[in-house]
């Protein structure tokens, strides 16, 4: 006979008097075989303590120390405020912002959002990268700033910044 032995995560609540574990608070898990399956109990001390004593016996039991969760952490680049960002500085001719279009680019290119389908000179011989959106077919020119490898990590948190992402400090 073959069993399914799936087991639910562990609640952050206790099952009987529904108060809310703390960080590092000790719990009980106790698991009951059902019709359908095992049924999960997470209990605090009070809780367990509070079992009547005709309470069905747990198939096992076991003691842990309660860790919340970690935060999830924050998407390292939202795709709309990226683009958005993008369209916005494509808009504005101020040269400074050449080095972020181009690093804002490079970035939807790897999340797939922008294809590179040509590279080009112009007539003072700089190299021009022609992007396109596949799902829309917009073309986007922007101008290769040639930038340095020691250049690139500046320009990246400035764009972690704009975007409002925790700037981390490295490439």
């Amino acid at each position: 006979m073959t069993q399914d032995w799936t087991i639910q995560t562990r609640s952050e609540i206790c099952t009987a008097t529904q108060a809310g574990f703390a960080a590092g608070q000790v719990f009980h898990t106790l698991l009951f075989r059902e019709a359908d399956g095992l049924r999960r109990e997470d209990l605090c001390d009070e809780g367990l303590r509070a079992r009547p004593p005709d309470a069905p016996v747990p198939f096992s039991q076991w003691r842990s120390k309660f860790e919340p969760p970690p935060a999830k952490p924050p998407e390292p680049l939202g795709k709309q405020s990226a683009e958005q960002l993008l369209r916005a500085y494509m808009a504005d001719s101020d040269p400074k912002l050449r080095n972020v279009r181009y690093i804002l680019a490079i970035m939807l290119e790897r999340k797939r959002i922008l294809k590179e389908v040509e590279t080009a000179r112009a007539e003072d011989g700089s190299l021009l990268r022609i992007y396109q959106f596949p799902k829309t077919g917009e073309a986007l020119v922007i101008p290769d700033p040639q930038l340095r490898m020691d250049q690139i990590a500046e320009v990246q948190m400035e764009v972690a910044e704009l975007l409002g992402a925790p700037a981390t400090g490295s490439a």
